[in-house]
């Protein structure tokens, strides 16, 4: 397979997640999918894949200084992995907001616009959500 090829299949499987998530965060498959961190587990076989292919092609990789880390980002094999690291971790960060409304009961609307943040620009949505999150656990109760 290509990378282009894996690149779309990855695609494939991260963005269903994230529409179970967004959508219905409730139903048993999307609680099972988060549960047991189905589609992570898969992105990560994937990612290690990618990771050792590119070691093997390309020795050790360096993260000492960003002219390193872009150099990093012209190898095919890297770029792949580096995006696949993204969607899991991503996937992850959003899976663990959901858990966390559990609790919380923050408006699921407001949990999607993390949620959506989340996929979109990662540590951004992450981010809107501690702060829900923390003016959450200091409301206090009338």
């Amino acid at each position: 397979m290509t990378p282009s090829e894996v690149f779309k299949i990855v695609g494939m499987l991260a963005m269903p997640m994230w529409v179970l998530l967004i959508f219905l965060p409730k139903w048993k498959v999307t609680r099972f999918l988060i549960d047991y961190k189905i589609i992570p587990i898969i992105l990560s076989i994937i990612y290690a894949i990618y990771i050792v292919k590119s070691l093997v092609a390309g020795g050790m990789m360096d993260f000492g200084s960003l002219q390193s880390v872009m150099q990093l980002f012209t190898v095919e094999n890297a770029v792949l992995a580096g995006w696949i690291h993204y969607l899991a971790f991503d996937l992850l960060v959003g899976m663990w907001i959901v858990n966390q409304n559990k609790t919380l009961k923050i408006h699921p609307i407001i949990i999607a616009t993390c949620l959506l943040g989340t996929f979109m620009f990662g540590p951004v949505g992450f981010l809107v959500f501690m702060i829900l999150k923390t003016f959450k656990l200091k409301k206090v109760p009338s």
